[in-house]
């Protein structure tokens, strides 16, 4: 933590979360906001489905592989130019979206962005740790989660707005829109929270040795496994929610809100919750909760789902609490990575984002479009996604059982 955290944000610490949060829901945003525009896309660029998935898979891949020097550039020259940096290009970026008149020069638009939108999230959550003593920092953390987790839920729904009364070039010009007002804000309230003699120099041999350090570990990979793969259980789901709500429920487009207002209210009460509980209870108690209601859920959605034909009834309830256990455990093991190695903790946050944005690349990619045709294979890759992150955390709790033992 910066010594100097009071001096350097002297007004109230719950507007410094709020700008925190805002800057890391910018990603994830982002990714989903053209999704109700597909069709409408596909006829006015003269595409095919599968070159605009690959729009898609040019942002997530973008994403993922650019969160690997986000941080590191951000623990080398601060945090501040970094985010200023990566907003502005951002902001091109999506305005090269609203103006591409062929499918191949949106792909390379959706790319720009998603090489761009990693620094939000990945220099946020290291700010968060400059600036706050570990049980503050959970509850902060707690807030961008809940900005983190509900803005792919809230995006389709702003897009299809969008779409629906002002054309798909509509949504991208949006973007550009909060790119500028995000620009400015951060331009006038970020504050360079990492100290001069605290920045790690930037050399190849110097991050060859810091990502070795990190990439080494089996701790970090761990904790990394358990806090990015989980999501996908329920991303899952909105990656395939004009088929599952569309084809599977019977929903009309006008309906669709149901989901994603459950889904939002999973996850801001279990955020809510894990903010309450931050100094309360140990963190790894904390952690074991949102497992368990996360395994317990998805085994019975398995279930219903395998008995019984899916309905509108009792189909979307497994995925809100599935949303509450992981906001409820993400905030506390996303603190446990960046503490690992205090003196690196952008690039940490880096290659946690990687790791988790990797997965979303693949299930987005290739893993939604080949089982959003069955219910039951929905439920089976959710609790897949959800085993992966339990298990990985199961065994890094008997590795190393002093990991998240203290209340701070």
């Amino acid at each position: 933590m910066n010594p100097d955290a009071d001096k350097l944000w002297p007004r109230p610490r719950w507007m410094l979360a709020m700008l925190l949060a805002i800057l890391g829901m910018l990603g994830p945003f982002s990714i989903d906001t053209y999704i109700p525009a597909f069709a409408g896309m596909t006829q006015s660029l003269g595409a095919t489905p599968v070159q605009m998935q690959q729009t898609l898979s040019a942002y997530l891949f973008g994403f993922a592989f650019m969160n690997l020097f986000h941080g590191a550039l951000a623990d080398s020259f601060g945090r501040r130019p970094v985010v200023l940096w990566g907003i502005a290009m951002f902001t091109l970026a999506s305005a090269g979206c609203a103006l591409s008149q062929s499918v191949g020069e949106l792909v390379f638009f959706r790319a720009m962005q998603g090489l761009s939108t990693g620094a939000g999230i990945v220099v946020s959550r290291a700010v968060i740790r400059d600036m706050f003593p570990p049980a503050q920092a959970q509850q902060v953390m707690s807030q961008v989660t809940i900005y983190f987790g509900v803005a792919p839920a809230v995006a389709p729904m702003v897009g299809g707005w969008l779409f629906a009364h002002l054309g798909w070039h509509s949504i991208f010009w949006f973007l550009t829109g909060v790119g500028v007002v995000l620009w400015t804000i951060n331009y006038k309230f970020l504050p360079e929270t990492l100290q001069r003699e605290a920045r790690q120099p930037f050399e190849v041999r110097h991050l060859m040795q810091g990502y070795w350090q990190l990439g080494s570990s089996p701790r970090f990979l761990l904790l990394a496994l358990a806090s990015g793969v989980p999501f996908n259980g329920m991303f899952l789901y909105v990656l395939s929610a004009p088929e599952f709500l569309g084809q599977h429920l019977g929903l009309q487009p006008t309906q669709f809100f149901w989901f994603f207002m459950l889904t939002i209210a999973g996850i801001m009460s279990g955020s809510w919750l894990s903010g309450r509980l931050a100094g309360k209870i140990p963190p790894k108690r904390q952690i074991r909760h949102g497992f368990v209601i996360m395994l317990v859920t998805s085994i019975f959605n398995l279930l219903a789902n395998l008995f019984f034909t899916a309905h509108v009834a009792w189909a979307l309830f497994p995925i809100a609490l599935f949303a509450f256990g992981w906001a409820l455990m993400v905030p506390v093991v996303t603190l446990l990575v960046l503490d690992l190695y205090p003196e690196r903790r952008g690039m940490a946050s880096s290659l946690q984002a990687f790791i988790g944005s990797t997965a979303n690349g693949v299930v987005a990619g290739v893993i939604a479009p080949l089982i959003m045709h069955s219910t039951s294979a929905l439920a089976a890759a959710s609790l897949a996604m959800l085993l992966v992150g339990l298990v990985a955390w199961v065994y890094l709790h008997h590795r190393w059982p002093e990991i998240g033992r203290a209340v701070e």
